[in-house]
């Protein structure tokens, strides 16, 4: 049997009184236990909490709790308040909020909702400026501001390659969304950073599918372009390589041309460079933390599937779908392909196949590219994210990542640096 007495102060209640709301703002140093003590006062006077709220800053409370409480209790509540944050050294403050208020607020709940993720290296007061003044414009409302990144070093040239990421949760409906788009673009030109503009759908919540392009994209290269040097072509290949992914050249007549040029180079070669591949920076972190949470993952590129496929065996990728090489009897290339060329409607086509396999709405699904090929799935996955991109694209993609690397999609994922860090 369990004497143990409860310690917990004695509670009364009085439901014949007027309701009263009362708005409860605490703040200052934060302690263990604080939150607890706190609403176990507003338990024992058999207060409803309406809305509660808690944010710390380099161990700086700041937490917000709206209460419903009988209007002959109040009194009570707000002295014990008082009594337990004098000798717990923070400050405390009340507001009466009335019930008319109350109601115009819990109306504005139900308006649209959006997720504005801004990254770079470093984040700047003037970055943050910028971006909150374009939110005020377009009459939203931030209602809270989370840092999804680790603490940032106090000396940046110790850690070049630092990754800084704020995400702002916001209310509202934009006035105007495309010019909202654009001033972010615009922003992220001038001040150096990026900026992703989401809207919160259950959509957002439950991704499950991710498609990315191989050349420039995985890897930090074309890798036509490697074949080309070793066949002794290198120059001709990238002058019209560089000219389809800047979108003057038909991509399917880029690519005839270019495979052609490759004639007689012994296919031996693309061992060699399948295992020299440039890798782009936070490829090896997006993976394990994709793979670990469950995503599927496909690689759908213009380029090669002996390249994909090595890819694919290093990360683990569900899926590959490339161009496929055609090579004689004496093991050299023939200047020819085999099979449907991977262009981009092929790779959108792509992208709606997968979902289906996966039995997903395509809203559920991401595609990462950098060239004009990946325009198509980029506006037909439910995020489209331009990766370091040629300008083009970038005007025409609705998200981009231009700073950091390929990792920043987790961001937009709405991943936080102490999820990931805990979970490995």
């Amino acid at each position: 049997m369990n004497n143990q007495k409860n310690t917990y102060p004695s509670c009364s209640t009085d439901s014949n009184a007027e309701r009263e709301l009362i708005l409860i703002n605490i703040s200052g140093a934060d302690r263990t236990g604080l939150t607890a003590q706190l609403t176990e006062i507003l338990a024992c006077h058999g207060a409803t909490v309406l809305d509660i709220g808690q944010a710390d800053i380099h161990h700086a409370l700041s937490l917000g709790i709206l209460i419903k409480t009988d209007s002959r209790k109040s009194g009570d509540i707000l002295k014990e308040l008082l009594f337990k944050t004098n000798a717990m050294n923070v400050q405390v403050s009340f507001n009466i909020v009335s019930e008319e208020e109350y109601n115009e607020w819990v109306g504005s709940q139900g308006k649209n909702r959006y997720i504005i993720t801004i990254l770079g290296r470093k984040i700047t007061a003037r970055q943050i400026a910028a971006t909150a003044k374009v939110i005020s414009e377009q009459g939203l409302n931030i209602d809270t501001i989370t840092r999804l990144t680790g603490r940032m070093p106090l000396d940046e040239e110790e850690q070049p390659r630092t990754k800084a990421c704020i995400e702002f949760s916001v209310r509202g409906t934009p006035k105007d969304h495309m010019k909202m788009q654009g001033d972010f673009m615009e922003l992220s030109r001038k001040l150096n950073y990026d900026i992703s503009l989401q809207e919160d759908t259950m959509y957002r919540r439950s991704r499950r599918l991710i498609c990315f392009d191989m050349d420039s994209t995985l890897i930090r290269t074309e890798v036509i372009d490697e074949l080309a040097d070793r066949a002794g072509v290198g120059e001709l290949v990238r002058a019209i390589t560089e000219s389809a992914m800047r979108g003057e050249i038909d991509f399917q007549e880029s690519f005839k041309r270019r495979v052609a040029l490759l004639k007689g180079l012994d296919v031996s070669v693309m061992k060699d460079i399948a295992e020299h591949l440039p890798i782009t920076e936070g490829v090896d972190r997006l993976m394990e933390v994709l793979k670990r949470s469950g995503y599927k993952t496909a690689i759908l590129s213009g380029g090669f599937t002996y390249f994909g496929n090595y890819l694919k065996q290093k990360y683990n990728f569900d899926y590959v779908y490339a161009n496929e090489l055609e090579v004689g009897p004496d093991g050299k290339l023939t200047g020819r392909y085999v099979g449907d060329i991977v262009d981009g409607r092929r790779k959108k086509e792509l992208l709606r196949l997968l979902a289906q396999v996966e039995n997903i709405n395509i809203a559920q699904t991401i595609a990462v590219g950098d060239g004009a090929n990946d325009l198509p799935m980029l506006s037909e996955a439910g995020l489209g994210i331009a990766f370091h991109a040629k300008p083009k694209v970038k005007a025409e993609a609705s998200q981009s990542i231009s700073t950091i690397g390929i990792d920043g999609v987790l961001y937009f994922l709405g991943f936080k640096d102490s999820y990931i860090t805990n979970a490995e």
